[in-house]
């Protein structure tokens, strides 16, 4: 069969140092190839070379591509730039990873749709936003006329996704380069993005090069997979053949990353909560249309009367979609925004407005989703791990505190031996996991009872979240720590936790232990999200 695109010794360097090494692949007509791999691969940068996209980079090899109707086969590496911005979005169209950075905030999305249109298909003004709204529309959102009106932050994270796709497929690419089009989306909205690139896909005759690091995602969608490490891809055949029998050991570590259940089943003595809550409740005002929004706010209830318990070295996870109120229930656990009814720790009365916050800080620690974001990129290790103790100890000796400091970056797993002048490094000189290890490090410091993970592995790569996760088991085995784990994943869910609560538009609508509820779970919200994560 006549290859679609054939790459041959794709070579990318930035200033003389290379980081793509003689790559190697093709994408068939129709066909969906997966090119998988962690942070730093070059699988992105391998991706972007394709459409000249990469900035001072210097691009070797060929990528022969047979797309055009009267053309014939071209180089992309070698077409002069004009040539080459008319091959983008109309034979070869990108979808990128975060669609709210990679639209434009200033133009409703349906001008964005038009625009393409307009350049590349030549239609009038009337014409392309006629067809945008209708792109729109077969993506599945609801009300594309009124979508189309709508800037991207007024669009939730699958609506944008929708939106992109829609953009990306406005030229009727023959090749679609697909960025983890789906990683900051829920697992439900993770389905139905796929099933929606599969159904366009099969009616258009498309091609797809999908980026990602997902391997579940891989194993569902696409046909063949090519797997890359630090720049050289290792492996590479159809799906099934090499998930079923990896021939390199990095393809046998990633489809071995999988969250493992590690922690102690079996049932403690009754015992008071750490935490427990009953009747909470969060509101927040919102504007209300017209004349009467002139003289009083309306009311959107988050979380709706949640009653829970966190039990002494056990964990409670608390899974839904975006918008079902998990991340708000977070907060008002922490004790930064307001909620009424009860929410006690260690017996005590806790919330924004309730004496004797300090005493319980200590108590309730919380660990972020992005570890870079929660890091001050201004201060040290030193400085962001001993914070705490300023503040829960400030008689406490500067030698005294720098080694509660040591011994709580030995505690995760992070020593001078590793990391030479580790106190005084700043936080980008480390990784993703790393960096997440420091915020778990600045947590433990003030010997917390409880610790609040909000996504903790979300940002990561598969292998690295597998790391975390085995430390936060470690770290409730050793240290008898109560964990209130915030996730959409499942698989963390279901490694993790020992109770689960499942969130929908603000209700708990299930919960229960973690094996009763994933394995037999009654809602049919539930159900959808255990098949969704399958």
């Amino acid at each position: 069969m006549t290859l679609l695109l054939d790459v041959k010794g794709l070579r990318v360097s930035f200033g003389g140092k290379e980081v793509v090494h003689g790559v190697d692949f093709s994408v068939r007509p129709g066909e969906k190839l997966a090119l998988v791999g962690e942070s730093g691969s070059g699988k992105t940068v391998t991706a972007l070379s394709l459409l000249g996209l990469v900035q001072n980079a210097e691009v070797r090899g060929s990528a022969l591509f047979a797309g055009g109707e009267r053309e014939g086969e071209r180089d992309l590496l070698s077409l002069p730039q004009r040539e080459l911005l008319a091959v983008r979005g109309r034979e070869i169209a990108m979808i990128f990873q975060e669609p709210m950075t990679a639209m434009n905030p200033l133009y409703t999305v349906g001008d964005q749709i038009a625009e393409v249109l307009q350049l590349k298909e030549g239609l009038t003004g009337r014409e392309a936003w006629e067809a945008a709204v209708g792109a729109l529309g077969a993506t599945g959102i609801p009300e594309p006329e009124r979508r189309a009106l709508a800037y991207p932050h007024q669009l939730s994270g699958g609506q944008r996704q929708r939106a992109m796709i829609a953009m990306a497929l406005a030229g009727r690419p023959k090749l679609l380069l697909a960025d983890e089009p789906t990683t900051a989306l829920d697992v439900t909205l993770r389905a139905q993005i796929l099933d929606l690139l599969s159904e366009i896909q099969r009616q258009n005759g498309m091609a797809m090069l999908l980026i990602t690091h997902d391997l579940n995602l891989v194993r569902k969608f696409a046909d063949r997979v090519a797997v890359m490490e630090n720049g050289y891809l290792v492996e590479q055949g159809p799906v099934d053949e090499v998930f079923a029998n990896p021939r390199h050991a990095y393809t046998r570590k990633l489809i071995d990353s999988r969250p493992v259940r590690d922690v102690t089943d079996e049932s403690a003595a009754p015992a008071s909560p750490v935490m427990q809550a009953r009747g909470m409740q969060v509101t927040y005002p919102v504007p209300i249309p017209g004349i009467r929004g002139w003289f009083k706010k309306g009311s959107f209830i988050a979380v709706k009367g949640a009653a829970f318990s966190v039990a002494p070295g056990r964990t409670l996870g608390v899974v839904g979609e975006s918008g079902s109120g998990k991340s708000t229930l977070a907060l008002a656990a922490l004790g930064l925004i307001p909620h009424s009814g009860d929410l006690d720790v260690v017996g005590r009365r806790w919330g924004p407005d309730a004496a004797g916050n300090k005493a319980i800080r200590r108590v309730v620690q919380v660990v972020f989703q992005d570890p870079y974001s929660s890091l001050s990129p201004r201060m040290t290790v030193e400085e962001i791990v001993g914070e705490g103790l300023l503040v829960h100890e400030p008689g406490l000796a500067i030698p005294a505190r720098r080694e509660r400091v040591m011994q709580a970056l030995a505690d995760v797993g992070l020593s001078e031996d590793q990391f030479p002048g580790l106190l005084q490094r700043y936080p980008h000189e480390f990784s993703g996991g790393q960096r997440q290890r420091l915020a778990i490090a600045r947590a433990l410091i003030v010997q917390p009872q409880l610790l609040i993970l909000d996504e903790p592995t979300s940002a990561l790569d598969v292998t690295i979240q597998k790391q975390v996760l085995r430390l936060l088991q470690r770290l409730q085995r050793e240290k008898g720590l109560s964990y209130l784990l915030i996730t959409h994943d499942v698989d963390v869910i279901r490694a993790m936790a020992h109770d689960v609560m499942v969130m929908k538009d603000g209700d708990i609508v299930e919960s229960g232990s973690v094996l009763q509820v994933l394995d037999t779970p009654r809602d049919d919200y539930t159900r959808t999200l255990v098949a969704a994560a399958a």
